[in-house]
């Protein structure tokens, strides 16, 4: 479909943080660029710079390095944020070195000094009322953004508990977890979306929220104490469980993350043998593998009994054909997987298997 509508109109596509990109995706966007010198086709993705694409070097490809930003950009920057009134020129340079070209950096900066009481708003330009060094300034850009939700207390919980949900979650996620009533958290939501750390489509009960930034989930998710983590993500899981059903069927790899990082691992396994099934089921072979591996590797937390032999045994079923289909049936990393297998069943006392 894509590749027949090239042929009618150029066609431009665009894929982002192709570092979060499951197998799949990153299987059928080779496939795309494989083909893209055959129609009118531009695809643009961005990705992290440890990310390492799949697909080989082709000389229809260029790779192009975005490099931190240059002192005249973060300028502009800074200038835009001011809605083009004038800072002191010690400000600006201080935004300027401070942030070391990280535009996010930038923007966070220059909304606290902005904020601030350091500045008097003289109609065409904005005075300092001190020395800028009486000002508190984080000095990484993970203060800052913890400093931004530490001046929102009554809605910090509110952005920790969507930052367990993941980058994008829905109204009707976050209510059935919030423990306030409907309209504080709709207050709450509000209150960040105001203050740009939340993007809000839709209105609630059927809104959706993205955050900002990676790094303003991330900021929030390492705010949380440890149990108190757990407990959230034990919480998303039952909540997935008793609330929505379609999730379950479809992305049982949701479910099976939660509960890996409740610290249930016994129950993450489970579902994420469902998700190596499922996946499976579609070809999507490296998916499978995939989810079967991250099974594995929760396994690796349980002490040893019968249930734990059974499980593994459970995920090798599975992950072997996943191989042998991805592999090749006389592929190197094939083999072993069913000789563990048969040691478990050898061990479980199930040969029939």
């Amino acid at each position: 479909m894509i590749l027949e509508t090239a042929e009618r109109q150029p066609l431009l596509q665009l894929w982002e943080d192709l570092h979060w990109a499951d197998p799949s995706t990153l299987e059928f966007i080779g496939l795309l660029i494989d083909q893209a010198p055959t129609a009118a086709l531009l695809i643009v993705v961005t990705a992290r710079p440890d990310f390492i694409a799949p697909w080989q070097a082709r000389s229809h490809i260029t790779p192009i390095t975005l490099n931190r930003l240059e002192s005249q950009h973060a300028e502009a920057l800074v200038a835009r944020l001011a809605d083009m009134k004038p800072l002191p020129g010690e400000v600006v340079d201080h935004i300027v070195a401070k942030a070391d070209g990280v535009p996010l950096y930038v923007e966070e900066l220059s909304k606290t000094i902005l904020a601030s009481d350091i500045l008097r708003d003289a109609g065409t330009h904005f005075e300092l009322t001190g020395p800028l060094s009486s000002l508190a300034i984080p000095d990484t850009l993970q203060e800052s953004l913890m400093a931004r939700l530490d001046r929102l207390p009554l809605v910090r919980e509110i952005a920790q508990l969507g930052s367990v949900l993941g980058r994008e979650f829905a109204y009707e996620m976050i209510s059935g977890l919030s423990a306030g009533d409907d309209g504080a958290l709709q207050k709450g939501l509000g209150q960040l979306v105001d203050a740009e750390l939340l993007y809000q489509r839709g209105r609630p009960p059927r809104a959706k929220y993205i955050f900002k930034h990676a790094l303003v989930q991330d900021a929030a998710y390492s705010s949380l104490l440890r149990r108190t983590r757990q407990s959230h993500h034990l919480q998303v899981a039952r909540l997935l469980e008793s609330s929505f059903s379609d999730i379950v069927e479809t992305s049982p790899e949701l479910v099976a993350h939660h509960y890996s990082e409740a610290n249930e691992g016994e129950m993450a396994i489970g579902y994420f043998c469902q998700a190596g099934e499922r996946s499976f089921q579609r070809s999507a072979n490296n998916e499978a593998i995939a989810h079967l591996d991250k099974g594995l590797s929760v396994l690796g937390a349980i002490p040893a009994s019968p249930e734990r032999a059974q499980h593994e045994l459970n995920l090798l079923l599975s992950k072997g054909p996943a191989m042998s289909a991805s592999k090749g049936y006389g592929g190197a990393e094939v083999g072993p997987v069913y000789h563990r297998a048969l040691e478990l069943c050898q061990e479980i006392g199930d040969v029939g298997k």
